[in-house]
């Protein structure tokens, strides 16, 4: 699954493990998407959606 949210666009961030020995390696922080059925123009819909758009009522369940 894509880890961009279908309702602010928000997606991954990216960036470096930095261990002890400062050997740097590439990571990325992925959102927290939720897969969830949300009324879109009055007909429910399947929306991948981040926490913070569902905890802010950007959605309607």
């Amino acid at each position: 699954m894509a880890a961009v949210c279908d309702i602010c666009a928000k997606g991954p961030g990216f960036g470096h493990n930095v261990p002890w020995s400062k050997k740097k390696t590439n990571r990325r922080w992925n959102p927290n998407i939720q897969r969830v059925r949300a009324v879109v123009e009055g007909a429910p819909k399947r929306l991948n959606v981040c926490t913070s758009c569902l905890k802010s009522g950007k959605v309607t369940r």
